[in-house]
């Protein structure tokens, strides 16, 4: 196990930074959030991200490194640097990796935007949920392009909360969902990510994009993914706006918690 020394980790310099606010937070609640996500996800997200042996990966923005365990053991012989920007996730993510026992990951604290990586230093590049916190999305993609060889790969894997469908509805519901949208957006970032990669990524430069949409389903006749994917990761990124819709004026709190019970108990119907 290779970790970045405790000079990088506790670095306090100041990054110029070209990135919205991470809506969700860094709460111990986010971060098991994030591993249910990953959980749930997982071969949904990874069942056809492998990579070659004596690959060297990029990971951009590991978090917590719920999705690093999988991807490290999904590709034993690549090796793979992480980074993130946050200091307390990468803590917890190195606590994650060495309890997972793998071998194959350094774990750095960087920025997107001043990494410490030489250009053409990565045969694939790995970004996940992290082109929806970027105010320049493009700008972010093109630093990321000068990190990648000329025959390298990258995959990019975000949501589309604007493609949330659920039944039945409730007018509380319906806002309290919304209000994750807005406030994502007055923070500068896009939930709506999803449904612009392609351009995204043609603008950046990468070349023979491909795009493959990907839904996650759930319903009674479900109940792992059910309790997994709703009730422990949807329901609680939407109620972990709440101060933010609160404050932005965008909804009261007896709405917004009436949406969010709404979302609980069509979660738990049995009709």
């Amino acid at each position: 196990m290779v970790y970045a020394s405790p000079g990088v980790m506790n670095q306090q310099k100041i990054w110029s930074l070209i990135v919205s606010d991470y809506v969700h937070g860094y709460s111990d609640r986010e971060t098991q959030r994030l591993h249910d996500q990953a959980g749930s996800v997982r071969e949904l997200f990874h069942r056809d991200t492998t990579y070659p042996a004596g690959s060297k990966v990029l990971e951009v923005g590991c978090g917590v490194g719920a999705q690093t365990v999988t991807l490290a053991r999904n590709s034993p012989d690549a090796t793979f640097a992480s980074f993130d920007i946050s200091f307390e996730s990468l803590t917890k993510a190195q606590v994650l990796v060495r309890q997972s026992n793998v071998h194959n990951v350094s774990l750095h604290r960087a920025n997107l935007f001043a990494t410490p990586f030489r250009s053409e230093t990565f045969d694939h590049l790995f970004v996940c949920h992290v082109v929806e916190h970027q105010a320049e999305p493009v700008a972010a993609l093109m630093c990321l392009r000068e990190l990648l060889r000329s025959d390298g790969s990258i995959t990019v894997i975000e949501g589309d909360h604007g493609s949330c469908y659920f039944h039945p509805e409730s007018d509380e519901s319906l806002r309290a969902w919304n209000c994750l949208i807005e406030v994502q957006a007055r923070l500068g970032g896009n939930s709506l990510v999803g449904r612009e990669l392609y351009p995204l990524l043609t603008k950046a430069g990468f070349r023979e994009v491909q795009v493959s949409p990907r839904m996650v389903y759930a319903d009674e006749s479900r109940p792992a993914q059910m309790d997994a994917f709703v009730n422990n990761t949807i329901i609680p990124m939407v109620a972990g706006v709440r101060m933010q819709a609160l404050e932005m004026g965008l909804i009261d709190a007896v709405a917004f918690d009436k949406g969010i019970q709404d979302l609980y108990d069509l979660a738990a119907s049995k009709d």
